[in-house]
């Protein structure tokens, strides 16, 4: 394992579960979609993909099953390497699907609801420090 995959992290659970929902690459993006503290909108030549609160969905969507959000400890500076791979990699080596979130200060990794307990518990015994709730 590198030096950067051993780095220890503070992280924080943001409230509430959150919906990833994938619409047509040209798809319009609906107001419910940006109304949180946290969502992202990311659009491709392939699709557009809005991650926000599961509550902010209209009924009749269709979505992923719940996740929840984990905020890194940030900012990182773009020369610092290995920070996302040092908090994800645990994860991977014990089966817990994440999708991750970058932005310019910090990482997201969100984590299906069913897995909350057990991978807050392979962070923890990573050496990585569970903040209070955000």
């Amino acid at each position: 394992m590198s030096q950067n995959s051993r780095r220890k992290l503070k992280f924080c659970k943001l409230a509430g579960t959150y919906a990833i929902v994938r619409l047509a690459p040209d798809a319009v993006v609906f107001e419910w979609a940006t109304k949180s503290a946290f969502s992202s909108i990311t659009r491709t030549a392939d699709e557009l993909s809005i991650v926000c609160p599961s509550e902010n969905v209209p009924a009749g969507w269709q979505t992923s099953d719940p996740w929840i959000c984990l905020k890194l400890k940030g900012p990182f500076p773009f020369s610092q390497t290995g920070v996302l791979l040092s908090f994800i990699e645990p994860l991977s080596t014990n089966g817990i699907p994440i999708f991750a979130i970058s932005t310019y200060d910090t990482d997201y990794v969100l984590i299906q609801e069913a897995f909350t307990r057990n991978a807050i518990e392979i962070l923890q015994h990573a050496g990585h420090e569970l903040l209070h709730a955000a």
